[in-house]
């Protein structure tokens, strides 16, 4: 029977918030972030680290979570039938950074471990994650990048990959009752147990070593460019969809809230500031009209490329 040691998932994940910690704050260059440790009553606990008001980053929130318990509620196992009556842990890295700028995007990533357990029955288990890009202003220059850097990433583990997580990231991020996507994608995986323990560990580790590569050089490009309020209320408005996708679509709100988890750290995801308008559409023409009409359009942003831009 197969042994699962979580230890080197959970030290990794650990010492990858450092790591991105670390850069931010030296990019921000005026606040650091503070840290939270919690428990969780039903078993574990995490330790999440925020920063706001920055010189760069409004809102930045990197949450580590290490999450057990004796069984899942019926809403976590209604697709699942095998996990039920299984004791289950659940160890991630989440994060959502949201820049002061509106020419820097907001951009999110997540790596993630699960697993279910009995006595006598082989382990249940699979890692997720992935990084997306949500610009308000595009440039083709910053999503080649990002897109590179996502192949990057896959390359070891085989051609075929960047392609299909890339597609799966565009089908995930997407507002349905929108029509639109919510940014440019970047990639997406879950359930992912088809090699062995060791092979998708280390795919795990190669998504969360290449965020910090593919984030950083676009912010600093980006965070020193001039901008006044008609680019912050575009900015706001967008920030409107991000919340609307949180809150109806995204799997890791809904599992974290369903399974009783801190609702501070579940939500530190959410911008600090956000606007709607009614049935408001940017001027043909403009800079705002762009972002719709062309990147947030299903594209292949290497078009021919290797991944080394």
């Amino acid at each position: 029977m197969e042994q699962i040691d979580t230890t080197p998932v959970i030290d990794y994940l650990l010492q990858l918030q450092e790591r991105i910690c670390s850069e931010l704050a030296d990019i921000d260059g005026e606040k650091t972030f503070i840290e939270d440790c919690w428990q969780r009553p039903g078993g574990g606990g995490g330790r999440s680290r925020v920063m706001e008001e920055g010189a760069v980053f409004e809102k930045a929130g990197i949450n580590f979570s290490h999450v057990h318990g004796p069984g899942l509620p019926a809403s976590a196992t209604a697709h699942r039938p095998e996990l039920a009556g299984r004791s289950f842990q659940a160890v991630g890295l989440s994060l959502v950074i949201h820049p002061r700028n509106p020419y820097v995007p907001t951009s999110h990533a997540n790596v993630r471990f699960f697993i279910a357990e009995k006595p006598g029955a082989e382990p249940v288990w699979w890692f997720g994650g992935g990084f997306d890009l949500t610009p308000y202003y595009g440039f083709e220059e910053d999503a080649v990048h990002w897109h590179a850097t996502a192949e990057r990433a896959c390359r070891p583990f085989g051609a075929d990959l960047y392609p299909r997580l890339k597609r799966w990231c565009d089908e995930y991020f997407y507002l349905r009752h929108r029509q639109e996507p919510r940014g440019i994608g970047g990639l997406f995986f879950d359930d992912l147990n088809t090699w062995d323990f060791a092979t998708c560990f280390a795919f795990m580790r190669s998504v969360g070593d290449h965020y910090l590569p593919a984030y950083a050089p676009i912010v600093r490009r980006r965070k020193d460019h001039p901008w006044g309020e008609r680019e912050r209320a575009f900015q706001l408005y967008r920030r409107g969809r991000y919340v609307e996708f949180n809150l109806v679509y995204d799997r890791g709100t809904l599992f974290g809230l369903q399974t009783g988890g801190r609702t501070e750290s579940i939500l530190m995801s959410l911008p600090p500031l956000v606007r709607w308008r009614y049935d408001w559409a940017p001027e043909p023409g403009t800079p705002e009209a762009e972002l719709y009409e062309v990147f947030l359009q299903p594209r292949d942003w290497l078009d021919g490329r290797d991944g080394g831009e």
